[in-house]
């Protein structure tokens, strides 16, 4: 490691928030002109219930306020990581040579991923804004996406185990756990579980300082494995959700939707694997910890349904996912979200710990 590496992640990331700052009057622009938002309040939950708290907490909210901020993340780390590549390998100038991240060892996994999350995310989100006909209305239905995921999972898992090799699972503490060819759908129900956290998305500013601290957990990890694409890569995203939050904290000029969830929670994942067994690390096993907050909105939801069908209808939070609980319960949303973010970087500093320790 030297102030090469170091640079190599903070001038990407620094590019990308101050191109998804500048992209973005445009994006927003767009996106009122076009009364990109729901035309309808949501009226049923996954379980097939009413949603009348959340009505009450949201639905002023729910139209009028346009879906699809997500494009200014990941077109901001396209345009940079184009941007970088492209000079890197057409002009003299050394500092590109330097700073130049896109390699097929450790980035294009990733990229791959974000991309194809972001595309499949933005299908989702214009089907439920414009419609499609009454089956497509509401956008591609939870079994579409989570196929699409479980796919995903199951491609990413069948390359680590039969074309790099990767037969085992970091563990802290313990080491390397031999799984084999499990190892894949193993990728495939983590996958799910952390796709399924992208509910997260649901107050202003929340989802935006949950996963910024998510990705600097991972990037500072890579960093200490010697990733330092893989790092740069983490900062480069970050430098996009920051862009992405200056203009989604309250009142949110729009909403991260399907189209940055879908992307992030897919690469988190990626990143989880990246930093396991393949580079030496314990990616995998920090997972529930960095993560947490993810995988916990993701359990609330799913033990609110599960409660209500096993146990004649009873709840038992007053409204799922569970930070709109939290305000059904009397918090400002505002101060649920700064308890998140404190609360995420807490855990990634735990998660690090864990891994450094460990």
């Amino acid at each position: 490691m030297n102030i090469l590496d170091i640079i190599k992640v903070i001038v990407p990331a620094t590019l990308s928030f101050f191109v998804g700052i500048a992209i973005t009057p445009a994006i927003t622009n767009f996106l009122y002109k076009h009364e990109m938002w729901k035309k309808k309040v949501k009226e049923v939950a996954v379980d097939g219930h009413g949603t009348p708290i959340f009505n009450k907490l949201h639905a002023h909210k729910e139209i009028g306020t346009p879906r699809l901020g997500g494009v200014v993340i990941w077109l901001s780390v396209f345009i940079v990581g184009v941007f970088i590549w492209t000079m890197s390998r057409f002009t003299d100038a050394g500092l590109f040579d330097k700073i130049e991240f896109v390699s097929r060892n450790q980035t294009w996994i990733p990229f791959w991923a974000l991309l194809i999350g972001a595309m499949v995310g933005l299908v989702d989100d214009l089907l439920e804004i414009k419609g499609a006909g009454k089956r497509l209305a509401g956008g591609l239905s939870l079994k579409v996406r989570l196929a699409i995921i479980a796919f995903i999972g199951f491609t990413v898992g069948l390359w680590f185990f039969s074309k790099l090799g990767v037969t085992a699972i970091g563990l802290p503490f313990f080491g390397p756990l031999e799984v084999g060819a499990l190892l894949v759908p193993i990728y495939m129900l983590i996958m799910i579980a952390v796709y399924s956290g992208g509910v997260i998305d649901g107050l202003d500013g929340l989802s935006g300082g949950v996963f910024a601290s998510i990705f600097a957990a991972y990037g500072i990890y890579a960093f200490s494995l010697g990733q330092f694409d893989l790092a740069a890569f983490c900062g480069l995203l970050i430098g996009g959700i920051l862009a992405f939050l200056w203009y989604n904290i309250p009142p949110a000029r729009f909403y991260m939707s399907e189209t940055g969830s879908m992307a992030l929670t897919i690469t988190v994942s990626i990143m989880a694997f990246m930093t396991d067994s393949l580079a030496d690390g314990v990616g995998i096993g920090i997972l529930p910890i960095v993560g947490a907050l993810l995988l916990g909105t993701a359990g609330s939801s799913l033990l609110q349904v599960l409660s209500k069908k096993f146990r004649g209808g009873k709840k038992i939070f007053l409204v799922a996912p569970i930070h709109h609980h939290f305000e059904a319960i009397g918090w400002p949303a505002y101060k649920v979200v700064m308890r998140y973010w404190i609360v995420s970087v807490v855990l990634a500093a735990l998660g690090l710990l864990v891994a450094f320790v460990g």
